[in-house]
């Protein structure tokens, strides 16, 4: 169960740093994207559907450009990422948020 969460973590990391280099490169293709974070192209793609369909890029004739979704993403990610930390070494003591 660990491991699979960890696996999860791992990919949402990778969606991350593909949503980064979309905002930051836009617009911009799978293969640049690929060389640019140095990951294969099939998982820089997948990455790029799951973003797709959560809303955080579209695609364009000059490759993906991020939405207002996207910006919203980044920049609430440092407390959503804080809440995930509490969660987690609160795990190790059995404290919950409701007491």
């Amino acid at each position: 169960m660990i491991r699979k969460m960890k696996e999860e973590i791992e990919l949402l990391s990778r969606h991350l740093d593909v949503a980064r280099a979309v905002v930051n490169n836009q617009p911009i293709g799978i293969m640049k994207l690929a060389e640019m974070l140095d990951r294969p192209s099939h998982r820089i793609r997948y990455s790029l559907h799951v973003l797709e369909q959560y809303g955080y890029i579209r695609a364009s004739p000059d490759g993906a450009v991020a939405t207002g979704k996207a910006m919203d993403l980044l920049q609430g990610l440092d407390t959503d990422i804080d809440d995930l930390i509490w969660l987690l070494n609160n795990m190790k003591t059995g404290v919950s948020r409701t007491g």
